[in-house]
Protein backbone atom coordinates (compact mmCIF):
# COMPACT_ATOMS: atom_id res chain seq x y z
CA UNK A 1 0.00 0.00 0.00
CA UNK A 2 1.02 3.77 -0.86
CA UNK A 3 1.84 5.93 2.11
CA UNK A 4 -0.62 9.02 1.70
CA UNK A 5 0.85 12.09 0.63
CA UNK A 6 0.32 15.78 1.91
CA UNK A 7 -2.60 17.42 0.09
CA UNK A 8 -0.71 20.83 -0.13
CA UNK A 9 1.44 23.25 0.93
CA UNK A 10 -1.47 25.18 2.85
CA UNK A 11 -3.07 21.40 4.40
CA UNK A 12 0.62 20.89 6.33
CA UNK A 13 0.87 23.96 6.90
CA UNK A 14 -2.49 23.66 8.61
CA UNK A 15 -1.53 20.44 10.15
CA UNK A 16 1.78 21.87 11.52
CA UNK A 17 0.00 24.63 13.43
CA UNK A 18 -2.40 21.96 15.28
CA UNK A 19 0.46 20.06 16.08
CA UNK A 20 2.21 22.88 17.52
CA UNK A 21 -0.42 24.48 19.40
CA UNK A 22 -1.48 21.04 20.43
CA UNK A 23 1.87 20.17 21.83
CA UNK A 24 2.32 23.53 23.42
CA UNK A 25 -0.54 22.77 25.57
CA UNK A 26 1.16 19.20 26.44
CA UNK A 27 -1.34 16.81 25.49
CA UNK A 28 -1.88 14.14 22.89
CA UNK A 29 -3.39 13.23 19.70
CA UNK A 30 -5.51 10.96 21.49
CA UNK A 31 -6.98 13.46 24.29
CA UNK A 32 -7.19 16.02 21.78
CA UNK A 33 -9.09 13.43 19.81
CA UNK A 34 -11.14 12.49 22.45
CA UNK A 35 -12.00 16.23 23.65
CA UNK A 36 -13.34 16.80 19.77
CA UNK A 37 -14.89 13.37 19.46
CA UNK A 38 -12.99 12.47 16.92
CA UNK A 39 -10.59 9.45 15.84
CA UNK A 40 -7.02 10.33 16.79
CA UNK A 41 -5.79 8.70 13.22
CA UNK A 42 -8.39 11.38 11.50
CA UNK A 43 -6.34 14.19 13.84
CA UNK A 44 -2.89 12.46 12.94
CA UNK A 45 -4.07 12.84 8.99
CA UNK A 46 -4.99 16.26 10.19
CA UNK A 47 -1.70 17.03 11.21
CA UNK A 48 0.91 15.59 8.97
CA UNK A 49 -1.50 17.28 6.39
CA UNK A 50 -3.39 14.48 4.63
CA UNK A 51 -6.70 15.17 5.60
CA UNK A 52 -9.39 18.21 4.69
CA UNK A 53 -11.30 18.74 7.72
CA UNK A 54 -14.52 20.27 7.48
CA UNK A 55 -15.27 23.59 9.33
CA UNK A 56 -17.10 21.79 12.12
CA UNK A 57 -14.09 19.84 13.00
CA UNK A 58 -11.87 22.98 12.62
CA UNK A 59 -14.32 24.28 14.96
CA UNK A 60 -14.03 21.60 17.29
CA UNK A 61 -10.17 21.88 17.30
CA UNK A 62 -9.77 25.27 18.17
CA UNK A 63 -12.09 24.89 21.09
CA UNK A 64 -10.29 21.65 22.39
CA UNK A 65 -7.07 23.97 22.32
CA UNK A 66 -8.71 27.01 23.42
CA UNK A 67 -7.32 28.86 20.03
CA UNK A 68 -9.40 31.17 18.71
CA UNK A 69 -9.70 30.30 14.88
CA UNK A 70 -7.63 33.40 13.97
CA UNK A 71 -4.62 32.46 16.02
CA UNK A 72 -4.56 29.08 14.36
CA UNK A 73 -4.90 30.40 10.65
CA UNK A 74 -2.56 32.78 11.60
CA UNK A 75 -0.15 30.29 12.64
CA UNK A 76 -0.87 28.09 9.88
CA UNK A 77 -0.29 30.92 7.47
CA UNK A 78 3.24 32.05 9.08
CA UNK A 79 4.49 28.37 8.77
CA UNK A 80 3.30 28.46 5.13
CA UNK A 81 4.77 31.90 4.09
CA UNK A 82 8.40 30.08 6.15
CA UNK A 83 8.57 26.84 3.89
CA UNK A 84 8.20 29.27 0.57
CA UNK A 85 11.43 31.48 1.93
CA UNK A 86 14.56 30.69 1.03
CA UNK A 87 16.81 29.16 3.30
Amino acid sequence: MRPMRTRSPAHAAFGNAIREIRKRHGISQAALAEECSLDRTYISGIERGQRNPSLTNILKIAAALSTRLSDLFARAEGLQDAERQPQ
